[in-house]
């Protein structure tokens, strides 16, 4: 089912490291001995050139460390609009013109066409940008923020080896984690260094180090520190999951009840095919769902399924009617640029304070409380 044809040790790597590879100095040796007790031979050198020829051919969008943008400052909201027929192109150019519009897409749905992300430094800076998209394409716009995330976890696994992963994000250093919600210099330059992704190299945070002259060994403390405060979500491969046949995208949406939203979340979050889960509001008139729930699937067939898995989990909890849900389907990518991290890291970062971070990033020396 898969779009391009990949051997059983591809298979293996993409399975066995979509989260949990080793933050350690030489981390492909541990990885690659990781795998030979799975039962997969592979040498440290076999497993970065296999990651090499995986990226070069797109089955990966990158390598690395998966940012949790929401932890490093600033913020983003899923924004939807109606963009008419004969106005579609206008509308999409002027709304794709903003450069706080990260990613926007058309979905299938009879009024709100149009859906996008917007990303700002200055959380009051929302407010503004969506009243000057309403003024620019002269279509109201509908705010729906992220009031409870249930699940954020985009894995898409193959069929063949090591299905479920291995986890090895206990290796390397050992670090404390801390409270604090601002970012010191030297952990800005670390976050936009490695937004793009790590080098593909026996040497991935050593190279990292020497982009923003810091030492390898903080480098290192800083991004398994990182990940224990959830400002990184994952190390590990990022697969592009239209190259694995994840070809059908659905957005399903839900009107639960609002006292059966905590208990909902956590059961609809537990799907293994569920990517994205959160609470968002409603707009009364025009948007009746405050529940989303994103499926991927490989086949329309397939894709199916997994909706009606998830309508079936819902209905444990009430009596869900046809008009109490309904599936968005992506049908363009209109625009997908990314997160603007710099702009976010940059306003939540402290004055210069070079050695605590150091100490900090090493597990040394606890940083003062935060969010």
């Amino acid at each position: 089912m898969d779009s391009v044809d990949l051997t059983e040790r591809e298979r293996a790597v993409v399975n066995a490291f979509q989260g949990g590879f080793p933050v350690a100095s030489d981390p492909f040796a541990v990885a690659a001995r990781a795998m030979n007790e799975q039962g997969v031979e592979i040498g440290s050198e076999e497993l970065l050139e296999t990651i090499r020829n995986l990226d070069e051919r797109g089955v990966l969008s990158r390598f690395g460390a998966l940012v949790d943008a929401s932890e490093i400052g600033g913020t983003a909201t899923l924004v939807a609009t109606h963009a008419p027929e004969e106005r579609f192109d206008e509308v999409v150019g002027a709304i794709n013109d903003f450069r706080e519009v990260a990613h926007n897409y058309e979905r299938e749905h009879p009024y709100l066409n149009v859906w996008f992300v917007v990303s700002v430094a200055d959380e009051d800076r929302v407010g503004e940008v969506l009243a000057e998209i309403e003024a620019e394409t002269g279509q109201k716009v509908y705010n729906l923020p992220k009031r409870r995330e249930f699940r954020v976890e985009a894995k898409f696994y193959v069929d063949g080896p090591l299905e479920g992963g291995i986890d090895l994000s206990e290796e390397g250093p050992d670090v404390e984690p801390t409270d604090r919600t601002t970012l010191s210099p030297a952990e800005r330059d670390l976050v936009v260094e490695i937004q793009g992704g790590l080098s593909l190299s026996p040497t991935p945070y050593a190279d990292v180090a020497a982009a923003i002259g810091r030492d390898a060994e903080w480098v290192r403390a800083t991004i398994k520190r990182f990940d224990r405060e959830g400002k990184i979500r994952r190390v590990g491969v990022v697969p592009n999951h239209y190259a694995l046949g994840y070809t059908e995208n659905g957005m399903t949406v839900w009107d639960v009840p609002d006292d059966l939203v905590e208990e909902v979340g956590p059961a609809i979050a537990s799907l293994p095919f569920v990517t994205h889960c959160y609470e968002r509001p409603r707009h009364e008139g025009v948007w009746p769902y405050n529940f989303f729930a994103m499926t991927h699937g490989r086949s329309e067939g397939e894709s199916e399924e997994r909706i009606e898995a998830v309508r079936e989990r819902m209905a444990r909890f009430w009596d869900v009617a046809d008009d109490d849900w309904d599936t968005l389907f992506s049908t363009e990518i209109l625009k997908k640029t990314g997160i603007r991290l710099e702009e976010r890291a940059s306003a939540n970062t402290d004055g210069d304070r070079g050695g605590e971070a150091e100490g900090a990033g090493s597990g040394a020396e606890r940083a003062p409380d935060g969010n």
